[in-house]
């Protein structure tokens, strides 16, 4: 199955590479404004599969995205100093108003998959300007944060984080929402498993934890300038989800009709993931807090959109 991915950056050759590494697809075709460094990922990438897994890894057009089933969108501008959250917005929006009606045009019954930031309402963009029924027009949204949450609770209650089952909704930003209320281990609540083995989930260790998902990402961007094999990981594993109709859950963003009285927002909540895109939205179940947490993310996002004009 071929999967293509337009913009080559960090965030697109890095997604590019953990799918050769797990074998994702049998085909990888890389579209970037520039050409060259399309082509030189393309290359680079092509020399690793004799490691990992026998891609056909090429650059090309947006012609060559043609029989696609994925293709992800990491095309987009970094923020600028002293540039505001709107003015990137509206700098990548007209990088979406290029490149989405080429991608459509060329791959019609392809999942769109947005990793560009500020990726909630860059997926509600995307979705307005491809025409596309919501549930094929999907954000990484939170699945970054889900993993950052799940690993660090992995590590305080001394367990692998494959055995935590807990999630971030909302905004992928600094509203996001870490569901405590309903995190499991093992069919066990939170708190009882952290109790049962010595390693209590207090205040400070809450706290510790939230911060460390909340903030990673400046921390990261801090110490390297940027954020891009975490995604990178992430964006291979939901192709491989979409690929194989897994049916697995992952916390995405798409366009949603309603979330806590906020209507048309785009932002993360638990989905069932497979061809196609997104089959099923569920409803988590929140404590009061987590509840009024989310309608303020829904409506921080709603506002976004609404300066931008959609």
């Amino acid at each position: 199955m071929k999967v293509g991915i337009v913009g080559t950056g960090a965030v697109g050759s890095s997604a590019a590479y953990a799918m050769v590494m797990a074998g994702v697809g049998s085909e990888l075709v890389l579209v970037d404004l520039n050409a060259r460094l399309a082509q030189a990922q393309a290359e680079d990438l092509l020399h690793a599969t004799p490691f990992a897994h026998a891609l056909r890894v090429r650059a090309g057009h947006y012609e060559d995205l043609v029989g696609a089933a994925i293709v992800v969108i990491a095309a987009g501008v970094n923020q600028q100093p002293g540039e505001t959250r709107l003015e990137l917005l509206g700098r990548n929006a007209r990088v979406f108003e290029d490149v989405i009606p080429k991608t459509v045009a060329a791959a019609p019954e392809a999942v769109l998959l947005i990793a560009t930031n500020p990726v909630d309402i860059m997926t509600q963009v995307a979705q307005r300007l491809s025409g596309l029924p919501p549930e094929r027009v999907i954000g990484s949204g939170t699945i970054l944060d889900t993993a950052r949450f799940k690993a660090l609770l992995g590590e305080h209650l001394g367990i692998s984080p494959f055995s935590v089952h807990a999630y971030v909704l909302g905004e992928h930003g600094d509203s996001e929402v870490l569901v405590w209320s309903e995190a499991r281990v093992g069919g066990v609540g939170l708190a009882e498993f952290a109790q049962q083995v010595g390693r209590p989930l207090g205040p400070e260790v809450r706290a510790r934890i939230d911060d460390g998902v909340r903030r990673a990402a400046y921390r990261i961007i801090e110490g390297k300038g940027a954020t891009y094999y975490g995604i990178g990981a992430g964006l291979a594993r939901l192709c491989q989800a979409i690929l194989a109709d897994e049916r697995a859950v992952f916390t995405l963003s798409i366009l949603n009709p309603e979330v806590e009285g906020v209507p048309q927002v785009a932002l993360s909540l638990p989905r069932v993931l497979g061809w196609g895109g997104v089959v099923h939205t569920l409803t988590p179940t929140l404590d009061p807090e987590e509840h009024r947490a989310l309608r303020q993310s829904a409506e921080l996002l709603k506002r976004a959109a609404q300066e931008l004009g959609f």
